[in-house]
């Protein structure tokens, strides 16, 4: 039930939902500005098109970005959906992968015109920041809203913490290459899947390798008691920790001054402070410093499956 304070200011609930150009950059490179622009704005286009037939509003573009409002969970299922359906159709034949990653997040919000404020909308950047290419995020809170037909498309991820929220928040995965209006009834049956290969994370630092397994967990810092001692100052004495949990691997800050994540992929650097990411299949981790520059205090993973 909406509720009304400020003129022209509303409490309601509302989906949040974040569409966002991964590696934009070298789009940009590969394809040259003007036309990596004109594929972005027909994209964005699309996406525009896609809300409105979801009964969607565009609240505004941030940089490769659309941020968009709708009334119900549903909604907001379906036109992510779409969208990942009409971003994956429309890349040009280059060597650059045209991708986007979406979240979105149901809840309470403050309704100002067209915009919409609140932790609902914090927490959907959030999980659009964690994202990876051609991938869909949404939170439990969000699945236990959708229509059953719909909830059965999700997968529960992993539990994550995030700053300023005492309970943590447990992401979903949507499925969105099945269609969501279609039934899982009456399928054929299908010969049992091979045992899922074990996930190994090995980290590179100072000419060494180091290996992580899913029940193990590295303490990162400039204290010879880590396991991975950092030669720099802007790393604190246990910075960070990385441990398996859920088939993924997650780094958690424990630092004065952050630690800065970088996943292959992404276009935008991710800055923890006592806070923890899963870590995605490889990228770069900056101790105390943006990992972009590299130096002492940046570390190179990779995710490696290895068959059971």
């Amino acid at each position: 039930m909406a509720t009304k304070g400020v003129v022209g200011v509303e409490s309601t609930q509302r989906a949040v939902l974040f569409a966002d150009v991964c590696d934009s950059t070298a789009l940009y490179e590969s394809l040259g500005d003007a036309t990596a622009l004109g594929l972005i704005n027909t994209l964005f286009e699309k996406l525009g098109s896609i809300t409105a037939t979801h009964e969607g509003i565009v609240i505004k573009t941030l940089g490769d970005a659309v941020v968009c409002q709708f009334r119900d969970a549903d909604k907001a299922f379906r036109a992510a959906c779409d969208m990942q359906i009409a971003a994956s159709t429309l890349g040009p034949r280059t060597t650059t992968r045209f991708a986007i990653k979406i979240s979105f997040n149901f809840g309470p919000v403050v309704v100002k015109g067209d915009d919409v404020f609140g932790d609902t909308v914090n927490v959907c950047a959030r999980l659009n920041a964690l994202g990876s290419p051609e991938q869909v995020l949404t939170t439990q809170h969000t699945v236990e809203s959708l229509a059953p037909g719909l909830r059965v498309r999700c997968r529960q991820l992993y539990p994550l913490k995030m700053k300023g929220k005492a309970e943590e928040v447990t992401v979903f995965d949507v499925l969105w290459r099945l269609d969501p209006d279609v039934t899982e009834r009456d399928l054929p049956a299908r010969p049992s899947a091979p045992k899922n290969p074990v996930a190994v994370l090995k980290i590179s630092y100072g000419g060494e390798s180091y290996s992580v397994g899913p029940g193990q967990e590295v303490l990162i810092g400039r204290d010879k008691g880590n396991d991975i001692i950092i030669e720099s100052t802007r790393a604190s004495r246990v910075h960070a920790r990385i441990f398996g949990r859920d088939g993924n691997f997650v780094i958690a800050d424990q630092s004065s001054n952050g630690t800065y994540l970088l996943i292959d992929g992404n276009s935008r650097e991710m800055l923890l402070r006592r806070e923890e990411a899963v870590m995605g299949e490889r990228g770069w981790v900056g101790l105390g410093k943006s990992a972009e520059g590299h130096g002492t205090h940046v570390l190179r993973y990779r995710l490696e499956r290895r068959g059971s």
